[in-house]
């Protein structure tokens, strides 16, 4: 029983005992007042009856008229007249009074008895009868009711008004306690609330301030471990001199986007390099090309920022040389995106930054899923080779004889696309999320989808996705999936993670219609957890309301792909996520990389202190595996564990 029901039921029982012992007391003294009042009553009629009768005495008439008229003039129970010659009866009468709705049980509580009295009845100096009046005490039990009822009105009203003032009291005066059991349960969610205002009374002042005490040494541990995990990423993988990746970064993301056939999707690779660093150094001095090449570092993200493709894979990979990496970018805007670049660097030399025209030279190679990262940098090289050697011409970007013509066949994919999201010729595959500890228990299965194409055969989500997002169909892919795993989840029992992409995440209307169909499931909500990728994540505001609406219908939000902005946990500590999911370029050969396990390390610690469970991404050796148990991360996907597959019932993990 909750405090605020025990303290409210305690002032009722206060109530209902002060009111039956004022109640006892209040009748012990009537019940003695009412004895004495029907004795008085009793004797006064005796005497006055005596006193009228003296003269008529021998007059039995007028005997009987005057102890009739006494009799019924009040509350007796008899009246006799005895002859005190032989004691015979002269008259009596006798009566038992109504009992004026009294019930049965509350005359036999009172137990108030009769009261009697008599007098003497004279002829001259002679005794000639005596009168025995006996009151009934019925008239007194019945006011001794009317007491009893207004009592227990009054008590019920006092009742009724004490409980309503005292809940609403109780209510105020514990309110910091209902608050501190939400602070309790905010934690448990990875969120830091205080409570601003202190309580009045002083025990629950202490008691507050004890826990704001307490929330804000955790908040502040947790942020903390936030800067020194940050501070320890920018030094790892952030060039000092641009504020851009470095080239370690570069290589991580290189063979995380390209090697992968499983979600890399097909792009180009730029290379841009100054023309004669040295010499620069040489004729203005190293603080002039130092700026030359943090303006060279802000004209590539200006330019590339209507790609979000290329969001976090803008390098400078070492001394005047840059890298671009661009996932999904088909060559029409690869050519686009290298003239834009050859205007704006112009622009840098005619502003004086250099006498050199052109400033730099750009080479672009394009790439497939699955090709080698030092082949596609060799290709690249070569690109740049020829832009260096191709005079005027500031750029070249080369073909690549491995593509097939329907890769960059807009009507063809178009064609293809629509007519497999309105039949919904799309398939499931389950790739195993597992404990680190033990391989062999299945935490959640990721979903990923597969495109049936002309012919029947599975397309990676790799080759289809960008096309998607070039067509704007991401969301109608999305609500199709969501369907499909509902369905599934109909006749399964295992748990799954699906992700969203960012143009249901920025779309009303298509998140709307997600929230309806989940709305549909409630049962689903523990065994399905939406994922959104580190590089789609909205505004803060529209990310606290996504996690908010969610978890009213039941279903919990996680990340994937994170890392690569890693001072943004703070915000998203009191989102309640279900856990994140690391980036696989920080899991690849993180048991060679040092730097790597570091990072990793702090990423632990700080989720570690909000309680967020970590999983480790695109694991694929056995020596990976090994480094990920010894640090305590709690899960782990990948080509190791398992590949991604059509569900099949009875297998491992699987209902």
């Amino acid at each position: 029983m909750s405090l605020f029901k025990q303290l409210l039921l305690a002032i009722c029982l206060f109530l209902v005992v002060a009111f039956s012992g004022s109640f006892m007391v209040s009748l012990e003294s009537s019940r003695t007042q009412y004895v004495n009042q029907l004795r008085s009553h009793a004797q006064d009629a005796a005497t006055a009856l005596a006193l009228s009768l003296t003269p008529n005495i021998d007059d039995p008439a007028m005997v009987e008229l005057m102890v009739s008229s006494i009799f019924d003039s009040g509350y007796y129970a008899s009246i006799r007249v005895i002859n005190l010659a032989d004691n015979s009866v002269m008259v009596e009468r006798a009566a038992q009074p109504d009992g004026s709705g009294v019930p049965a049980w509350f005359v036999k509580l009172i137990g108030l008895a009769p009261a009697g009295g008599d007098a003497i009845v004279s002829r001259g100096w002679e005794q000639a009868a005596r009168v025995e009046v006996v009151s009934h005490p019925m008239f007194a039990v019945a006011k001794l009711w009317q007491s009893a009822l207004g009592s227990l009105g009054w008590l019920l009203l006092c009742g009724v008004v004490s409980a309503a003032l005292g809940a609403l009291l109780l209510r105020r005066q514990l309110k910091p306690l209902d608050y501190m059991v939400e602070q309790s349960h905010a934690i448990a969610r990875r969120e830091f609330l205080s409570l601003p205002d202190l309580p009045r009374t002083p025990e629950l002042r202490r008691v507050v301030q004890a826990m704001n005490q307490m929330v804000e040494k955790l908040k502040a541990l947790f942020h903390e471990q936030a800067e020194r995990s940050e501070k320890l990423r920018i030094e790892s993988y952030q060039d000092s001199l641009t504020g851009l990746a470095n080239r370690r970064y570069f290589e991580m993301q290189l063979h995380a986007r390209v090697s992968n056939l499983e979600e890399a999707s097909a792009g180009y690779l730029l290379l841009l390099r100054v023309n004669d660093l040295a010499g620069l150094n040489q004729r203005l001095g190293g603080q002039p090309t130092d700026r030359l090449l943090q303006a060279i570092g802000q004209q590539l993200v200006r330019t590339c920022a209507r790609y979000p493709e290329t969001q976090n894979l803008i390098t400078r990979s070492r001394g005047g040389e840059f890298a671009v990496l661009a996932p999904g970018m088909v060559r029409e805007e690869a050519l686009a995106l290298a003239q834009e670049l050859e205007v704006t660097l112009q622009s840098l030399a005619d502003t004086g930054a250099s006498d050199l025209s052109p400033v730099a030279h750009v080479g672009l190679a394009p790439y497939s899923p699955g090709d080698a990262p030092q082949a596609l940098l060799k290709l690249a090289d070569e690109a740049l080779a020829q832009a260096e050697g191709a005079g005027e011409e500031s750029w070249v970007c080369l073909e690549h004889s491995a593509l097939a013509t329907v890769e960059n066949d807009h009507h063809a994919w178009h064609t293809l696309l629509d007519e497999a999201l309105n039949s919904g010729r799309f398939q499931l595959f389950f790739q195993p999320v597992v404990s680190s500890v033990d391989t062999a228990r299945v935490l959640h299965h990721k979903v990923l989808s597969r495109l049936i194409d002309g012919q029947g055969q599975t397309v990676a989500a790799g080759r289809f996705l960008p096309w998607l997002e070039r067509f704007g169909w991401s969301a109608r892919l999305d609500r199709l999936m969501l369907e499909l795993v509902l369905r599934h989840l109909q006749e399964y029992d295992a748990p799954v993670a699906l992700n969203l992409s960012a143009a249901t995440l920025n779309d009303a209307q298509a998140l709307e219609r997600i929230f309806e169909l989940l709305a549909q499931y409630p049962n689903h909500g523990p065994r399905l957890t939406l994922e959104i990728g580190e590089e789609q994540l909205p505004e803060q505001s529209v990310l606290e309301q996504l996690t908010r609406r969610l978890r009213s219908l039941g279903y919990s939000l996680s990340l994937q792909r994170f890392g690569g902005r890693f001072s943004m946990i703070g915000n998203l500590a009191h989102l309640g996520l279900g856990y994140l999911k690391i980036d696989g370029s920080y899991i690849r050969a993180i048991d060679q990389e040092s730097h790597k396990r570091l990072f990793i390390e702090a990423i632990q610690r700080a989720a570690h202190s909000i309680d967020l469970p970590l999983i480790a991404e695109r694991v694929e050796t056995e020596g990976e595996l090994r480094v990920i148990r010894e640090m305590g991360i709690a899960g782990v996907q990948g080509q190791w564990v398992g590949e991604p597959k059509p569900w099949q019932q009875g297998s491992p993990g699987q209902g």
